[in-house]
């Protein structure tokens, strides 16, 4: 196999990946996987090593100073590569599992909530006004949830229908309740048992706020309509993705201007957001498969 299909192997859908994702990240990863393919290294461990980097690399937005956040900033590129390695590992090994991909979302929200935090408290400790700079700060974080949750949302339903797989909230979760069975009469596994639990209660919920797919019965020319009504705004809901808006951050960090970065997410990204919501009901509107 050639390096570039091998590569292509390594990935997702390419009309779900964001762009920074595949000309920058990925191969960054995809070269470190090749580096360690032949080692011990488990997917879950480059997670948890991911983990530690992000989390080291947010400690630095606390000092509040220019060094600090470049250093800041390098780490948190380290982070998103190791990121992306430990999926491609997983996919080129065929050694993924339930708990590593509840682990490898994790890592997002634990790295993404911890960098908000020591950004606040970061900024806030040379402001004048510290609780103006905290709502600043939330603001921005709840807006970056918020497009997290519409992305996930809308790449998932566009996956579910285009491509032969379980609807993520029904048939797909199966697999993660199998899983917590079989190690629930098991002594130990803790932690596993808890991400687990916690990952089906979340989608339990997440199930029943928001429509679902269904998907029986539907034509190969349906699945091509559905696919050729979406492959564009699906497109552009990728650049509210994590690696984006990570991205976001990092230049303006190395710019200085970490307050650029939220007031960006909050007047651009949340409006982007907007436009694609309403673009999305528009397309939404049109004849689609049953139960979108």
């Amino acid at each position: 196999m050639s390096l570039l299909k091998e590569y292509k192997s390594s990935l997702k859908s390419i009309e779900i990946e964001e762009v920074l994702d595949l000309v920058f990240y990925r191969p960054l990863a995809f070269l470190f996987v090749k580096l360690i393919y032949r080692t011990s290294l488990t997917p879950n461990q480059i997670t948890l090593l991911a983990m530690i980097v992000g989390l080291i690399g947010g400690v630095f937005f606390i000092l509040n100073t220019h060094t600090a956040f470049i250093i800041a900033g390098f780490l948190l590129i380290a982070y998103d590569v190791l990121d992306c390695a430990d999926g491609m590992l997983a996919r080129l090994k065929r050694n993924g599992s339930p708990v590593g991909r509840i682990l490898d979302g994790m890592a997002d929200y634990v790295v993404t909530i911890f960098a908000y935090i020591t950004i606040g408290i970061g900024l806030s400790s040379q402001s004048e006004n510290a609780l103006s700079t905290w709502v600043l700060v939330v603001t921005a974080g709840i807006s970056n949830a918020f497009h997290a949750i519409s992305l996930d949302y809308y790449r998932n339903r566009f996956m579910d229908m285009t491509q032969d797989r379980p609807a993520v909230l029904t048939d797909g979760l199966e697999e993660f309740r199998d899983e917590y069975e079989k190690i629930k009469i098991k002594r130990g596994y803790y932690f596993q048992k808890f991400l687990l639990k916690a990952y089906l209660r979340y989608s339990s919920v997440q199930g029943s706020v928001t429509s679902e797919n269904n998907k029986s019965g539907l034509s190969e020319q349906e699945k091509q309509d559905y696919y050729n009504n979406n492959k564009k705004i699906i497109h552009f809901w990728t650049y509210l993705g994590p690696t984006t808006q990570l991205s976001f951050m990092i230049v303006c960090a190395f710019l200085n201007r970490l307050d650029i970065y939220l007031w960006g997410l909050i007047l651009i990204g949340n409006s982007y957001a907007l436009i694609l919501f309403f673009t999305q009901k528009f397309i939404d509107k049109k004849p689609l498969p049953e139960g979108i």
